[in-house]
């Protein structure tokens, strides 16, 4: 299956879900290759950026689950790429 290189922009502003958004990121931990956070905190919300690499599938089950969390929205973007072949 196709794999993809991508963004993951997740919007925190209920933070008493943190905990739930990231378990369900360490269950998905095997697609991150990056993870940087910014607390907002005079906006009263955290920004948290993942870059990933997975096939659709696994891209698409992680983000649905993290879209049905309470207080968090989440976008994300997605790009073919081509590996290196060792012949």
């Amino acid at each position: 299956m196709e794999r993809r290189l991508g963004v993951i922009a997740i919007l925190v502003e209920q933070r008493e879900h943190v905990p739930e958004l990231n378990a369900l990121l360490s269950d998905f931990g095997f697609l991150l290759l990056g993870r940087m956070g910014l607390p907002l905190r005079d906006k009263g919300v955290h920004l948290i950026s993942l870059i990933i690499d997975g096939n659709t599938d696994q891209i698409g089950a992680l983000t649905g689950k993290l879209g049905k969390i309470p207080g968090i929205q989440v976008k994300s973007m997605l790009t073919k790429y081509q590996e290196a072949s060792d012949a």
